[in-house]
């Protein structure tokens, strides 16, 4: 799967831009075609303001975990891996019997959004299995990806040639989009727009960014891991349609 973000909403860390300049990120246009010409029956679908997401489809993938690409109400999903509890999570949102992973992110996200307040990281928490995903809502410009801590699924990010951020559970697109700026999206973790990366295991700990230095003795992407000894002054709580989670440092 892939994603692509502007930097006007989506705002990246900048700890993942790499200071080495010899090989340059890729523009989203050529990100996306490359992506196309890598996985020939891939599907996408592009946006104004700068966001596109797309899939290779599980047929691709036969002995991997299933992917996801759903939408609703201007909400769309891409999700990678399942969910071992989904039945019961669909009894506890009241939702149809049907309903598959992507869907059922797409109405939690829905939930927070338009009838918080609840804490973010409870509900990424209440997830269990091996998943990744991506929420990308189109009406308030708004991402949210979050990736299982169980390491059964990886995902990667990194800053492409205009500053966009780019998602992918591929390391050589996402080596190939962002050059030397690029990183493994941590696990356990989830990230918002708006409210930047958060561990939804450790909700109370910040994330502090570890540089990161590859075979060739070149400076890369930052890992995050969470900081220990510091922490924030609030839980993650649910806001506006526009803005649904704050977080208070």
């Amino acid at each position: 799967m892939l994603a692509i973000f502007h930097k006007s909403f989506a705002h990246p860390p900048q700890e993942l831009k790499s200071p080495d300049g010899s090989k340059s990120p890729k523009h989203p246009d050529e990100i996306l075609r490359d992506f196309h010409k890598l996985h020939p029956n891939s599907f996408s679908a592009t946006f104004g303001g700068g966001a596109a997401l797309a899939s290779a489809g599980s047929d691709r993938y036969p002995s991997l975990k299933r992917r996801l690409f759903c939408s609703m109400d201007e909400i769309y999903c891409l999700f990678m891996g399942g969910l071992d509890n989904l039945s019961s999570l669909i009894k506890q949102y009241g939702l149809c019997k049907s309903t598959n992973e992507a869907l059922f992110v797409i109405e939690a996200y829905r939930t927070l959004r338009d009838r918080g307040p609840y804490p973010a990281d409870q509900v990424v928490k209440d997830l269990h299995g091996s998943f990744a995903f991506v929420i990308y809502d189109s009406f308030s410009s708004t991402i949210f990806v979050a990736l299982s801590s169980d390491g059964g699924v990886k995902l990667y990010w990194g800053i492409g040639g205009d500053g966009s951020v780019v998602i992918s559970d591929e390391l050589d697109v996402a080596k190939g989009s962002c050059g030397k700026s690029f990183a493994p999206f941590p696990a356990g973790c989830m990230f918002h727009s708006e409210g930047g990366l958060r561990s939804f295991e450790h909700p109370m700990n910040k994330m502090k960014a570890m540089p990161r230095v590859d075979s060739e003795g070149t400076m890369c992407g930052s890992n995050f891991n969470v900081d220990a000894f510091a922490r924030i002054n609030a839980m993650p709580r649910v806001g506006s349609a526009a803005n649904w989670t704050h977080w208070d440092s």
